[in-house]
């Protein structure tokens, strides 16, 4: 997601993301190409990035979804290709866990069929202690890509919330603050798998945490889950995190494990894994838990998935404006509408359905808070909520919760 940012005046600034790999592939559809040695060139670059996303695997696992999880060493995973961590120490646990008042579920509705989300992969396996899953990429998905180098990056750069301004594809229906120093946010998220119309276009709904953006460099950590085809190759429904530093007009940042960055320290949980069972309309909900916060005293950003699984941490030498705090948390749904001719996209946002059919039919964000200064977790005040085409898709804002989503195309969506 390329996040929203909540002061008008900036919402349409513009990140030129740069790239930062190998060369550009031709992907043109019907032109043939006559050049072997160009043809040669372009698979050698093919293969030379796989070489640099693969890691030697001291085991592999097939999930059913026809995924390849392979377990690496923690040691050799891709965190310390980068030039800053060569020579960093892997931090197991940080040093503080925020704590605060948590919203008290047995009140809520929602509770009563709540249900945990596991990976598909497990059913054939696990990675084994020192090491961690690490979803292998195919010379199919970085040929899906436009370039070997946009592989794992995101085609649609700009940061921008503001609703006058049209032609950059995304829309939103999310909950948001911002003005404060946040070190963290934490929100349960029920999972779904909404419809897609195009490859190119994608639905995913997240926690985003952005660093201050009164510069001219902007910095974001996103965690959640999402329907995303060009880069997976399918339509699953699975868990995803994404961070960005965008500085002097330099782009660093990436999905997943697929650039150096992010370190993993768990051995359970795959990145880009696809998230089972899902969420049945007027059925059962299965929900997934995030909570990502900045270690006070090494200064690192920690995700924990669910009640148990510490996934790791972005070290704090990744980030320049996030090296201290956020200056604003967003919460929600974004799809990416890239029709032509004025006709609205079909992709679906959370279930599918506007937030007005409520629980079990709607998705929806429970237990949303954030970290505050003072590192303790409680709820936010004065949230407001964004929304770009409330008739193509909405959120309502119940306080402890909010619902979100809906349909995209549809008679008041054209």
């Amino acid at each position: 997601m390329a996040p929203p940012c909540g002061n008008r005046r900036r919402w349409s600034r513009t990140i030129k993301m740069t790239l930062c790999l190998c060369f550009l592939i031709p992907m043109a559809a019907g032109i043939r190409n006559t050049n072997t040695s160009f043809g040669q060139k372009q698979k050698l670059d093919v293969q030379q990035q796989l070489k640099f996303l693969n890691k030697p695997a001291l085991k592999s696992i097939k999930s059913p979804d026809g995924d390849i999880i392979d377990c690496v060493h923690i040691n050799k995973q891709p965190a310390f290709d980068h030039p800053f961590l060569k020579n960093h120490t892997i931090q197991m646990r940080p040093s503080f866990h925020p704590e605060g008042l948590s919203f008290d579920e047995s009140k809520d509705v929602s509770s009563k069929s709540e249900s945990k989300i596991t990976q598909l992969w497990h059913l054939n396996g696990r990675c084994p202690e020192g090491t961690i899953p690490i979803k292998r990429t195919k010379e199919e998905d970085l040929l899906r890509a436009s370039s070997v180098a946009t592989y794992g990056r995101k085609k649609h750069p700009q940061f921008n919330t503001d609703v006058t301004v049209k032609g950059d594809g995304r829309e939103h229906a999310l909950v948001y603050v911002e003005g404060g120093k946040y070190r963290g946010a934490k929100a349960t998220i029920n999972a779904w798998k909404p419809q897609v119309q195009e490859h190119d276009e994608f639905s995913s709904s997240q926690i985003l945490i952005l660093g201050d953006v009164s510069g001219e460099g902007i910095n974001a950590i996103e965690a959640g889950w999402q329907v995303n085809y060009e880069l997976y190759g399918d339509t699953n429904t699975r868990l995803f995190i994404f961070w960005t530093n965008t500085n002097a007009n330099q782009t660093t940042g990436c999905y997943n494990l697929l650039c150096s960055g992010f370190v993993q320290t768990n051995n359970q949980i795959g990145l880009g894994g696809t998230l089972v069972p899902l969420s049945d309309y007027a059925g059962s909900q299965y929900e997934v838990k995030f909570l990502v916060w900045k270690d006070p005293k090494g200064g690192d950003w920690w995700l924990q998935v669910g009640d148990k699984y510490l996934l790791g941490y972005w070290p704090a030498s990744l980030f320049s404006s996030l090296f201290d705090s956020a200056s604003e948390i967003h919460w929600g749904g974004e799809v990416i509408n890239l029709q032509k001719g004025g006709e609205h996209t079909s992709t679906q946002m959370g279930s599918g359905h506007f937030p007005d059919e409520g629980y079990s039919r709607a998705s929806f964000f429970k237990n949303f808070q954030i970290v505050d200064s003072s590192n303790i977790l409680r709820a936010p005040k004065n949230s407001s909520t964004l929304v770009e085409k409330p008739k193509c898709y909405n959120v309502i804002n119940l306080g402890s919760r909010f619902y979100y989503g809906g349909p995209g195309r549809n008679p008041n969506c054209l």
